[in-house]
């Protein structure tokens, strides 16, 4: 006779009551999952928040007061504090009535007031705003970068540089119309992950797009410079440098959505380029600001090979320049979650780079925009 299997605690499952005392059976497995993902998703939302506030402050503290009035700086404070406002709505949607224990398993929402449908629907359409926002930036700094082109090529990137922006942005307004649809009618996303997933794919091309355009047209830059011994780290390598890491990370963190069981990882990618763009600026400003700073020349008479040695050193310095398959694991989302499924994420500010920044940079070593330079020689 077989002895019965040993009695295992940790599978038990417990009876619930519907509102009409009908009883249904909740494992503790199923628990564990429910509140280990809410806790998961909190955390990736709150550290996309914390990164974006003290980026956000350091911005509105560091940059000059004759900056914050161009078009890169307010594009990339908006994008900034869109995302830390999207990112605290999201940690209310997980913490609050929609996540309660017995309204998930039970689907009874009747007890959830119409703030939090408003708290749902609002981090739906902050998504959206902040995708316009990372958007017209790229646009804007492409704009910038390619102004030396010829009018043909020039003319041929901003045709596609603005399809490929709107298809984007297309895909993020019809997901951010029905996800709100289906967040007042309490209805699953099932129906439109396709769309989901389209919105994630057409927001990483654009950003990988705008930015091998950009890091491609600073490399031709920096070849120049090297042509002409400026071969110094300045502002113009740490936008390369930024450049090149807000094309890589984004992807990468898009790609790990489909690989990975931990949720909203596709919300990293409009994170990851809201930080990226006014980093590279804050860097590169604080390098051209320590490259233009004035060297103390002791007070001790020098000899004239002494002094014709620096005069020759700082004229040196002025002309160097300035400074898999789809989850299949068990989806612990409500039909009332702004972000609808763990494909629904993104996160997001303006490309790492002020125009200002680099065009400065560019006239210091005789490289600025022929047209703005009276006929000096030009990007290639």
């Amino acid at each position: 006779m077989d002895s019965p299997a040993p009695f295992d605690p940790f599978s038990q499952s417990f009876t619930l009551l519907l509102s009409d005392s009908t009883p249904f059976n909740v494992s503790i497995a199923d628990l564990d999952d429910f509140i280990l993902y809410n806790i998961q998703i909190c955390i990736n939302y709150g550290a996309q928040l914390g990164g974006s506030l003290v980026l956000l402050i350091a911005l509105l503290l560091l940059t000059k007061p004759d900056k914050r009035l161009t078009p890169i700086f307010i594009l990339n404070s908006i994008s900034l504090l869109l995302n830390v406002i999207r990112n605290v709505l999201q940690c209310l949607y997980f913490t609050g009535p929609f996540s309660e224990a017995y309204a998930y398993f039970g689907q009874d929402y009747s007890r959830v007031p119409r703030s939090a449908y408003a708290t749902s629907v609002a981090a739906t359409v902050l998504t959206f705003l902040l995708l316009v926002c990372v958007e017209s930036s790229l646009i804007l700094q492409v704009r910038v970068v390619c102004v030396t082109l010829p009018r043909f090529h020039r003319q041929v990137i901003f045709t596609l540089s603005n399809v490929i922006a709107l298809l984007a942005i297309g895909f993020r307004f019809a997901l951010c119309v029905e996800n709100s649809r289906y967040i007042i009618s309490l209805i699953y996303l099932t129906q439109i992950k396709w769309l989901e997933s389209g919105a994630n794919i057409t927001t990483t091309i654009s950003v990988c797009w705008f930015c091998a355009v950009f890091v491609s047209k600073l490399a031709f830059a920096l070849m120049e410079r090297r042509k002409l011994g400026l071969d110094h780290f300045g502002p113009m390598q740490i936008i390369f440098i930024m450049g090149c890491q807000t094309l890589i990370i984004p992807a990468i963190f898009s790609m790990l959505q489909y690989f990975t069981l931990i949720p909203a990882m596709s919300s990293n990618v409009l994170t990851a380029v809201t930080i990226f763009l006014p980093l590279s600026s804050l860097w590169a400003s604080a390098n051209m600001s320590t490259r233009t700073q004035p060297t103390s020349v002791p007070s001790t008479p020098a000899s004239k090979s002494t002094r014709f040695s620096l005069k020759k050193f700082f004229s040196n310095s002025s002309s160097s320049g300035s400074a898999g398959p789809l989850i299949t694991h068990k989806i612990f989302e409500g039909p009332l979650s702004p972000s609808g499924t763990v494909m629904t994420r993104f996160s997001n500010s303006s490309i790492p780079m002020h125009g200002d920044i680099l065009r400065d940079d560019l006239e210091k070593q005789d490289l600025a925009d022929p047209l703005s330079r009276g006929g000096k020689r030009g990007l290639r």
